[in-house]
């Protein structure tokens, strides 16, 4: 039997996404009236078929259910423990307490000036700061235990005064508990829980929020010829799997983000494909993350072009991330992400 997947498209935004709303033209995304969709793509491994939502009805029954279900959960108000989603994305700072990041590797080892950092981060519009002792850069090793606690405690001391939420950036659940002791909002673990065993464990006795983070292999070997049969039906599946595994552990909560990994074991056919497909994961019921900034991808596109910041590529990548209704974008230049932000949806929402 065929498994059949739903992808929102056609967005309108503002006063126009109103309108259709009103007229039951189109249905609200995640909730919010201000960004609607009235066309729906119907995918399965053997093809897809795109109809209006009006047509939903005439659909054979099985494949009816599943898509009115799927509409659920894509038109439903994604509710997250201390975080509001509007009608933009909420950013996620980036402070990489490391030598050897593949962006900012040892620019922020000195603690002061890290956390003078992520303040300047958290007043120009971020929302979360997700702080990492170990760089999980294409080729890395992994880094003990100790050194990496080493690098961060002394900045998760300080970030109590931090107003904005903490994410720590981890693979091991020895550094969950640590830095529990200080101030943990969100784990961010990009092994999607696989790397420690123990994880799973600290989530269901803590009830920590976290994100579920797709790759393939690990970072020491990610990039070294990877394959899919469907890179974004692959990492769908890989999501349902894993949030049943989760949810028979006894973690209830829906306090969870998703993020395909964009550079976790991807080639550039695959991040752009994962890029251009994004809005399929809103129908898994949870808010969609994005980490995009700077990376390899970019390079790969812009040749000649490339820079050191690579600004243009980042911000043109969190515009189209914005347009398909993601509601984390994961960057390192804050001020300029939401520079972007708030003139894209000035001149969309004509409000």
């Amino acid at each position: 039997m065929d498994k059949y997947y739903t992808k929102p498209c056609n967005f309108y935004f503002g006063k126009n996404s109103i309108s259709k709303f009103k007229k039951k033209e189109s249905l609200p995304l995640h909730g919010n009236r201000l960004v609607s969709f009235d066309t729906i793509e119907i995918i399965s491994r053997k093809g897809s078929k795109t109809l209006g939502i009006l047509e939903v009805k005439l659909l054979p029954k099985k494949v009816k259910y599943k898509v009115q279900q799927d509409l659920k959960k894509i038109t439903q108000k994604k509710k997250f423990k201390n975080l509001k989603f509007s009608s933009s994305p909420v950013l996620m700072g980036v402070i990489n307490l490391t030598p050897d990041s593949f962006s900012d590797g040892g620019k922020y080892r000195n603690i002061k000036f890290a956390f003078e950092h992520s303040k300047l981060l958290i007043q120009k519009g971020c929302k979360i700061i997700d702080v990492g002792g170990e760089s999980t850069r294409p080729g890395s090793s992994d880094v003990n235990v100790d050194l990496e606690w080493k690098r961060i405690q002394n900045f998760l001391k300080k970030s109590r005064g931090l107003k904005s939420l903490i994410s720590v950036d981890t693979r091991k659940s020895k550094i969950m508990y640590k830095a529990n002791k200080y101030k943990l909002n969100l784990v961010n673990d990009i092994s999607g829980l696989s790397y420690d065993s123990n994880t799973l464990e600290f989530l269901k006795k803590t009830n920590k929020p976290f994100v579920l983070n797709h790759i393939k292999g690990e970072p020491v070997n990610m990039q070294k010829n990877p394959k899919y049969k469907n890179v974004v039906l692959d990492i769908y599946d890989f999501f349902e799997n894993k949030l049943k595994y989760i949810r028979a552990n006894k973690i209830t909560h829906k306090n969870i983000i998703l993020d395909p990994g964009i550079g976790f074991g991807k080639n550039l056919k695959h991040n752009i494909t994962i890029l251009n497909q994004i809005s399929i994961f809103h129908s898994l019921g949870f808010p969609v993350m994005l980490g995009i900034s700077k990376k390899r991808f970019i390079k790969d596109i812009a040749g000649n072009n490339d820079s050191i910041h690579r600004t243009g590529g980042t911000t043109s990548s969190s515009i189209y991330a914005f347009l398909q209704g993601v509601q984390i974008i994961r960057v390192h230049d804050v001020n300029e992400i939401k520079q972007a932000m708030k003139v894209i949806k000035k001149i969309i929402f004509n409000i």
